[in-house]
């Protein structure tokens, strides 16, 4: 492995532990219309699924930064992907900027 395949391999876990941290916390959650018209029951449901995805293979984390996941729940196939901001979410940042904002979005496959 050369160094730059290390550096990659390297900034890949540490944005993955920072991504798996905000996946941890509801509060950095948006959810889109179709998850909020399910049943209530199904959405905290959906939110746990969220909380305890593990299931991260080259298909659906080729960079290794755990920024994106897919799950069914109740029959419901729901993504969620994590995006960066700046503090005051006027726009994009680095994900290693210790001020960068994680807002992590759960939808419905179909609203993608």
């Amino acid at each position: 492995m050369d160094t730059e395949e290390r550096i990659q391999i390297e900034t890949a876990a540490k944005i993955a532990a920072l991504n798996d941290a905000a996946r941890s916390n509801a509060a950095n959650y948006m959810a889109t219309r179709g998850i909020m018209s399910l049943k209530p029951e199904v959405i905290s449901d959906i939110f746990i699924g969220v909380q305890g995805f593990t299931d991260f293979t080259e298909g659906n984390d080729p960079y290794g930064e755990h920024d994106f996941g897919s799950l069914k729940v109740d029959g419901n196939k729901v993504f969620w992907k994590i995006d960066y901001y700046t503090k005051d979410l006027s726009g994009g940042c680095d994900p290693l900027d210790p001020e960068c904002r994680r807002v992590l979005t759960i939808m419905l496959a179909e609203e993608y």
